[in-house]
């Protein structure tokens, strides 16, 4: 009589070889996440599914009912790669399940893959606590070389602090369907490192790993250990390509890039941002392949020659998540692989508030009040919003304090569907002496609630107010001189692309231009345009609609200098400043004109988007079309510069003289700024608020999550 778990492995296996080879085909890569419900003792868990799928990218349909049980992380942005082959994107979904877990999923006929895992439930001996099984790091599809060994390194985590294990799959104990080793991957179990040897043929392998936790035991124990408290699975792709250079020029990690596996600590409604910088000799990096969390903003790539580089950030907003997240990036160029970092995040638990706590939110401020009863044996002089300017007000019975929306150290950040202003109050010692008295962390949030818009997509409510006090002035500059010198004195050059339809010239570069100047009268070779803007708006935007140059103030004859985010020759360079000014280096040796004056209009929109991963930036050749308000909230501005001198007129120039009233022009360094400025702002949006308060971390030993 065949036992049941035999019977079930068996109609597993046939089903499997089904569908064997779409499966084979088509997943590039699977991790398990699993939260124990402590409700049912750990009988069912919320298991966060991760998996990489070759393109085309299939839907998430079918795979459960969503609701309380289920929740489909629909990215409006997936996380995607070009390489390997014709490119995979990463589909993430979470759900309720049995702690002992088998199942074939599928996404569609192409994309099906098998899942088997053990997760409990297991309550620790130590804690009295259900055990929670190791997080693993999903890195994007693995390339490598043939005849290039290769190294592996997973990440892993657990926040029971156990011991973690890595082994391959076995078939036999139905986690896995011809999963048969590969004789060129070596594993180091206890470091879960993979080595690639090199000795395979070029192709696209699948590599079937569980990941198992297990009480930290001394060294000497360890070969008579008894059962893993969980397992999970690990699916990886590995793809080897023919080899066209030396085995070392892969791309390597540099910059402001986080060490790996480091652990960002993160509290309610906080944002993390970091960036991954990249160095490439041999070839230029074409992207940097990320796989991480639902709502991770990905912005600003750039490949300029040797560098690259990609900003991430991720706001913590109410979630259902793991309680640790990775994230994991490679770089990839056409035939190279960097080797793959990865970077937790770790969302710090909260303690429960006492009655009585209240926040209230209005258009311009929130307002606390705090017991004091609550706060035994914390030091209250020690309080301090972000801001220290900002007074925290202690009575008998209460702590109050009046915080400012826009001051008082107060950020506002997009979490999801949300704009959230969020400051905090906590403990701040003078003293550098180590203290055992237990200091205060007090989230503090008013978030604006979410719009919802027709379609798939969703809106977050940015307030009217969000530009009532923002403004925009022009300046000019000499190459190096200015407010933002250290941005021009050695610059770094955005790429532009040409006005469809314009020639290119065929004067020098304006960054070789020497722009010396030795005597009066000499001809000005190069000026910078500054557009600067006074908003403190992180997330908001400079865009360019359009610039124009006269050699009159009635702009009756004029010249194109920029219009919808291309530039009309190539006598135009754009520098890379702050994130709310734009500037521009004008080629003006060919300029060949009647007077030694000029005169300049910008016209600009100050833009923030409804959607965080959405940009207001128009970005040239994708379609001259009208932007305003599609999908954003902005502010439209036309800037006229007073007569700017195209001649030395002081021996040494400085960088504070401006042109006046009556039209005088002292050094042709910044010129003076008439602005008029209409709103193109939708009206219909009202602002309202929510006041949270997130549990008080109290910090007695400053532990912190370090496995």
């Amino acid at each position: 009589m065949v036992d049941r778990l035999t019977l079930v492995i068996v109609v597993q296996s046939l089903i499997l070889l089904w569908i064997g080879p779409a499966c084979e085909a088509s997943s590039l890569g699977l991790t398990v996440h699993v939260v124990p419900l402590q409700s049912d003792g750990g009988q069912w868990v919320r298991a966060h599914f991760t998996v990489i799928a070759s393109n085309p990218c299939p839907p998430l349909i079918g795979l459960c009912t969503e609701g309380v049980n289920c929740t489909l992380h629909k990215a409006y942005s997936p996380f995607s790669g070009m390489k390997p082959g014709s490119g995979w994107c990463v589909r993430q979904w979470e759900q309720v399940v049995p702690s002992n877990y088998n199942s074939a999923i599928s996404l569609n006929s192409r994309t099906t893959f098998y899942v088997s895992m053990k997760a409990g439930p297991h309550v620790r001996a130590s804690s009295g606590k259900l055990n929670y099984p190791a997080y693993v790091a999903l890195p994007p599809p693995i390339r490598a070389r043939k005849n290039c060994p290769h190294f592996i390194q997973l990440s892993v985590k657990d926040l029971d602090g156990d011991r973690v294990q890595c082994r391959f799959a076995m078939e036999e104990k139905g986690e896995c369907l011809n999963c048969t080793q590969h004789s060129f991957i070596e594993l180091d179990k206890d470091t879960c490192a993979l080595t690639f040897t090199g000795n395979a043929p070029i192709g696209q392998y699948s590599i079937y790993l569980m990941a198992e936790d297990y009480i930290p035991t001394p060294k000497v124990s360890q070969a008579s250990e008894s059962q893993p408290l969980g397992s999970v699975p690990v699916h990886l792709s590995l793809t080897v390509e023919q080899s066209s250079s030396s085995c070392i020029d892969e791309p390597v990690a540099t910059g402001k890039t986080p060490r790996k596996q480091a652990t960002f600590n993160v509290l309610p409604f906080e944002e993390v941002k970091f960036e991954a910088d990249f160095m490439s000799q041999k070839e230029s990096v074409s992207e940097i392949a990320v796989v991480g969390l639902p709502g991770l903003n990905k912005y600003g790539f750039t490949s300029i020659g040797a560098m690259a580089q990609l900003s991430m950030s991720w706001v913590r907003g109410e979630n259902t998540l793991a309680p640790v997240l990775p994230i994991c990036f490679v770089a990839n160029s056409v035939s190279l692989q960097s080797e793959p970092r990865c970077v937790w995040l770790y969302q710090r638990e909260m303690r429960t508030l006492p009655e009585g706590t209240e926040l209230f939110c209005n258009k311009t401020e929130m307002t606390l009040a705090l017991p004091v009863v609550s706060l035994s044996n914390i030091n209250l002089s020690e309080l301090q919003l972000n801001s220290p300017a900002c007074p925290v007000i202690l009575n008998d019975t209460h702590i109050t304090a009046h915080i400012a929306l826009d001051g008082c150290g107060t950020k506002a950040v997009h979490a999801g569907t949300e704009l959230v202003y969020t400051n905090t109050l906590k403990s701040v010692r003078l003293s550098s002496m180590i203290s055992r008295q237990p200091s205060l962390i007090l989230p503090l949030a008013c978030r604006i609630p979410a719009v919802r818009a027709r379609g798939p997509n969703f809106n977050i409510a940015v307030p009217p107010t969000a530009f009532d006090n923002a403004d925009v002035k022009i300046e000019f500059h000499l190459p190096g001189e200015g407010p933002l010198a250290l941005y021009t004195s050695r610059p770094q050059f955005s790429s532009l692309g040409l006005l469809p339809g314009r020639l290119r010239r065929d004067s020098a570069s304006a960054s070789h231009i020497r722009t010396s100047l030795e005597k009066l009268g000499t001809r000005i070779k190069a000026l910078d345009l500054h557009l600067l803007s006074n908003t403190t708006l992180e997330r908001a935007e400079l865009s360019i609609e359009r610039c124009v140059r006269s050699e009159t103030d009635d702009f009756a004859e004029r010249d194109t200098i920029l219009e919808n985010g291309c530039k009309a020759s190539n006598t135009t360079l754009e520098i890379r400043a702050t994130s709310h000014a734009r500037i521009f280096r004008l080629d003006l040796s060919n300029l060949f004109t009647v007077n030694n004056t000029m005169y300049v209009e910008c016209e600009v929109d100050l833009c923030i988007t409804f959607l965080p991963s959405l940009k207001c930036t128009t970005q040239c050749n994708r379609g001259l079309v009208n932007r305003a308000t599609v999908g954003m909230r902005s502010k439209h501005f036309t800037l006229r510069s007073g007569p700017v001198s195209l001649v030395v007129t002081n021996p040494a120039p400085s960088t504070s003289a401006v042109t006046d009233a009556s039209g005088q022009t002292g050094a042709p360094t910044t010129a003076a700024v008439e602005v008029t400025s209409t709103s193109s702002a939708p009206e219909q949006v009202s602002f309202m608020a929510a006041g949270l308060i997130f549990n008080i971390i109290c910090i007695f030993l400053q532990h912190t999550f370090s496995h």
